[in-house]
């Protein structure tokens, strides 16, 4: 069962909801030079066919902004564009089809210069994600002796309160920190007193292994208690993954999912067959298919039809065999080699 959900209200991002008990959306950022029209698309569209809804894409300088809105032009995910320190950028960028603004208040510089970003998204009728992070704190709070969780949320909400005396309530927001402690302390106390959408990441994660742990402790923490409206994970890796991540993070807890699930035993002394490649190969296969089934990959009768009676379908080792299982009920035996061919004939009869 979903967690009960903490309630904000409800931006749009192009087509694409945001809060107000929408489904949590997954995001992702691209890699590429942004002033490379054609390698960032094909990014993008790698990025929308492993399931991401919403995509950023920065704009460093001047020169990039023509490419900037030949990539929102066709793009097929609606388009972030993030924007530090420049605060001209943000407003070329509205201009040339953002659906949604990134901006760190603290390093784009005086007040009237954020009040020209907000003015310009009003007028377009697109969000802002007002993002803190330890470099990019309140001036008045960056000093003070405070836990950075204290830092972070006191810095989001001046300037929640500062976009909302100047009538604007688009707002979408993010505290992120590198440490995980930080980032929830963060967002469990933002999470009851702004009414926004919060955007959940744990910022300068790591690396694939690394940031995909940090981000699932805590994401997952976060998630099961309902906070978190939207969400990247970001990683030192192929934003591809960062985009996977995110979506096993959803379905571990039962909150979404876009495709099959893959149960896989650890192995130990009872299996006779070499498991492991067969459950990678099984995963890589799955990774094309959305319909969300599950799938189990069993090294031995003792973990097979009978722990894994909800499965849709799986597989359970013998030596040099596999037995083909679907919801617990044996339908056919195959030599070990053609183990995942059957599989697959059989996910397909589903």
């Amino acid at each position: 069962m979903s967690p009960l959900r903490h309630e904000t209200r409800p931006v749009m991002v192009g087509p694409v909801p945001v809060g107000g008990g929408a489904p949590i959306a997954v995001q992702s950022m691209t890699t590429t030079d942004t002033g490379d029209v054609a390698a960032t698309l094909a990014q993008i569209g790698r990025l929308a066919e492993a399931g991401c809804e919403i995509v950023r894409v920065a704009i460093p300088r001047a020169e990039m902004l023509e490419a900037f809105g030949a990539i929102c032009a066709a793009s097929p995910l609606p388009v972030v564009a993030d924007i530090h320190f420049d605060h001209r950028l943000a407003i070329e960028a509205v201009r040339l089809g953002a659906a949604k603004l990134r901006i760190n208040p603290g390093n784009i510089g005086a007040l009237d210069r954020v009040d020209a970003v907000l003015e310009a998204a009003g007028e377009a009728g697109i969000p802002v994600r007002i993002g803190v992070n330890a470099g990019s704190l309140a001036p008045e709070v960056q000093d003070r002796d405070w836990d950075l969780a204290d830092k972070l949320v006191a810095s989001a909400v001046t300037y929640c309160d500062h976009a909302a005396s100047r009538g604007f309530s688009d707002i979408v927001v993010s505290a992120k920190a590198s440490s995980v402690r930080a980032t929830v302390d963060a967002y469990r106390k933002l999470s009851g007193l702004v009414p926004y959408p919060l955007h959940l990441g744990v910022t300068e994660a790591g690396t694939l292994l690394g940031g995909t742990v940090k981000s699932s402790v805590g994401l997952g923490i976060l998630l099961d208690e309902g906070i978190g409206d939207t969400m990247r994970v970001s990683l030192t890796a192929d934003p591809v993954e960062e985009v996977r991540v995110a979506w096993d993070i959803l379905a571990s807890l039962d909150i979404r999912r876009n495709g099959p699930e893959l149960v896989s035993c650890p192995t130990c002394g009872r299996c006779e067959i070499d498991l492991i490649p067969i459950a990678e190969e099984v995963a890589r296969r799955l990774a094309g298919i959305r319909t969300p089934i599950k799938v189990a990959v069993m090294g031995c009768v003792v973990n097979g039809p009978g722990e894994s009676r909800d499965a849709d379908i799986g597989v359970a080792a013998g030596r040099g065999v596999g037995l083909i299982f679907s919801r617990g009920e044996v339908v056919r035996k195959v030599p070990e080699a053609q183990i995942v061919d059957a599989l697959f004939e059989e996910i397909g009869r589903l």
